[in-house]
């Protein structure tokens, strides 16, 4: 299926076209019909003679109504320029072709109407005159086919001509990440909310949930029609109703996007490139009040132009747009600006980056994703993916996880991380002084080991592992030596590897610590037998018992007590030490 726009005019014959191709009367308002002037867009469809499927909008040819004109063909593959016989070459023809080629439309078929309403020297010399007009433009070398709307002369050619532009029209790719530009809504009477718009991108289909944008409503797809035709599913390139759950009629309004929200990075400002119409008397700079016509809406934008202070008329520049509301945007999407102020199309031209990461004064955009890598540094893959529409197997850069980096920045990232470690020496690295990207990079270093968040280089003699000082606490006991000789660096290391437990300023090995638990326990569970001449207290035991069952003096027994406290070991109550949560049962108890 490919989609067409029709563009020409305004009573050119458009609608006549349309209605004489495909027995379909584009008009879909009583007043369009009882005035014969296309106001908003009509939507008609039919299938060739080669078999081949064509979906027409209809767009009006008055200058009043170009918005509605501008939200017909954002989407399109191909458009038929039709021009009356009768008056040839007119300001708007000149306006609508200019306005498909800043929108990127490549591909189109040029009827001329109302032929049987002149004798063949005028058709031949308005063919001449058309022909000159298109000289230069995409559609020089289109075919031109003559028609009569009132006798229906010619549509065997029309016909033929759209065989053969279904022919060369490239097909919709799918890119997997479908996008639906709202360009009408309406309540069906026990249906609900259903959405219209051109698909592309990728595929929609039955329950699935979608976003819409600006409005970040999450709705799910009832069903899916085409042309009148109920589908599980519908791909790319093809003209969609969607019935939709989960949001009101009166909550939508064309211009609106439908995405699946995890693929897209919505923006309100981007860097893009823009061409100003030749035909404009003035240059373009961020002076005016501009309009911005993406997807299927028009949306108020302020223009900051790239590099100088303004773009001629008939140049191209590059400019920054701030967009009034966010957009579901990617690289390559084209727009046409128009400045309300002189109701004038001014140019148009490509989106190069949703999401500058550069000020202004510095950008220079381009499609590149080198470039958006190198800009920003360390990226997620999936931001990546979203800002450049990419897939995530095809992007550049080094892959890191989850995160993509630019190759100079690896590079120097490699270098620093193995600089700090090498600076930690025997205490090691915290990963957790490090960001995300940083640890997942350290992790592909083949000459680094990482223990209990500590990274060191492979090899390495940890001094701490066998510190003398470790061996003199064990050695102690319950009546260790002092630090001497041992910096407080070293120290707090020893510490913070568990390798040594500091409670009051007194130092202890662990051993040691569990050896007064089990001390503690032993005098609990003797404190709950029948009081004996030695036996302490049944509710507990003294600072004194706890001294005297260590041997050892006060200045290390109430340390000690104190730690079994704060790890739950015992509680205080009182005078006294009971027994806490953690108390374990002790392994040979001393009757």
């Amino acid at each position: 299926m490919r989609v067409v726009a029709t563009a020409g005019h305004v009573d050119h014959g458009k609608s006549s076209l349309v209605r004489a191709l495909t027995g379909i009367d584009p008009d879909r308002f009583e007043e369009e019909q009882r005035r014969g002037l296309t106001i908003d867009l009509g939507f008609a469809h039919m299938t060739l003679p080669s078999g081949e499927g064509i979906s027409f909008i209809d767009v009006p040819g008055h200058v009043r109504f170009i918005r509605n004109m501008l939200a017909g063909v954002g989407g399109v593959d191909a458009c038929v320029l039709v021009i009356a016989a009768t008056e040839g070459w007119k300001p708007q023809t000149e306006e609508h072709l200019r306005i498909l080629e800043l929108l990127g439309v490549r591909h189109g078929v040029v009827v001329m109407t109302m032929t049987d309403l002149v004798d063949d020297e005028w058709l031949q010399l308005q063919q001449l005159e058309v022909s000159d007009h298109l000289a230069g433009s995409f559609l020089a070398d289109a075919p031109l086919v003559a028609f009569s709307n009132a006798s229906g002369d010619g549509l065997e050619d029309v016909l033929g001509a759209l065989d053969d532009l279904v022919r060369t029209t490239p097909a919709a790719v799918s890119r997997e990440r479908p996008r639906l530009w709202i360009d009408r809504v309406f309540a069906a009477k026990g249906s609900g909310t259903v959405v219209t718009g051109t698909l592309t991108g990728g595929e929609v289909r039955v329950d699935q949930h979608l976003d819409v944008w600006p409005l970040e409503i999450d709705v799910r797809v009832r069903s899916v029609q085409t042309h009148g035709a109920r589908v599980d599913a519908l791909g790319p390139g093809n003209r969609a109703a969607l019935n939709l759950a989960g949001v009101d009629h009166d909550q939508l309004a064309r211009g609106d996007a439908l995405v699946v929200a995890e693929q897209w990075r919505p923006t309100q400002r981007f860097d893009a490139s823009l061409r100003v119409l030749g035909a404009l008397d003035h240059d373009v700079s961020r002076r005016g009040a501009y309009v911005a016509y993406i997807g299927s809406g028009e949306v108020p934008v302020r223009l900051r132009v790239l590099g100088s202070q303004a773009i001629a008329p008939g140049a191209d520049g590059l400019v920054r747009i701030h967009l009034q509301r966010s957009l579901p945007l990617l690289p390559g999407d084209r727009f046409v600006l128009r400045e309300s102020g002189r109701s004038e199309t001014v140019g148009g031209g490509e989106v190069l980056d949703v999401a500058p990461a550069l000020p202004a004064s510095k950008a220079r955009p381009d499609r590149s994703i080198e470039r958006v890598l190198r800009e920003r540094g360390v990226i997620s893959t999936d931001d990546l993916a979203a800002l450049t529409g990419a897939p995530v197997d095809a992007l550049p850069g080094e892959h890191v996880g989850r995160w993509m980096i630019d190759p100079v920045l690896h590079l120097t990232m490699q270098t620093a991380l193995l600089a700090r470690i090498d600076a930690a020496g025997a205490t090691g690295l915290d990963t957790a002084v490090l960001d995300e990207p940083q640890r997942a990079l350290l992790g592909t270093f083949a000459d680094v080991h990482i223990d209990g968040g500590i990274a060191r280089r492979v090899g390495f003699v940890d001094s701490y592992a066998d510190h003398p000082f470790t061996a003199a606490l064990r050695a102690g006991g319950v009546a260790p030596p002092d630090p001497v000789g041992v910096t407080r660096n070293e120290l707090r290391e020893l510490i913070r590897r568990g390798l040594i437990v500091e409670r009051d300023g007194i130092c202890f090995h662990p051993d040691t610590i569990d050896a007064a638990a089990q001390r503690a326990a032993q005098l609990l569970l003797r404190g709950a037998e029948p009081a004996g001449p030695s036996a302490p207290n049944a509710a507990g035991f003294t600072m004194s018992q706890f001294r005297e069952a260590l041997g050892t003096s006060r200045k290390y027994a109430l340390p000690l007590l104190n730690e079994l406290d704060a790890r739950g070991v015992t509680r205080r109550r009182g005078d006294v030490r009971i027994a806490g949560p953690r108390l374990p049962p002790p392994a040979s108890p001393d009757r």
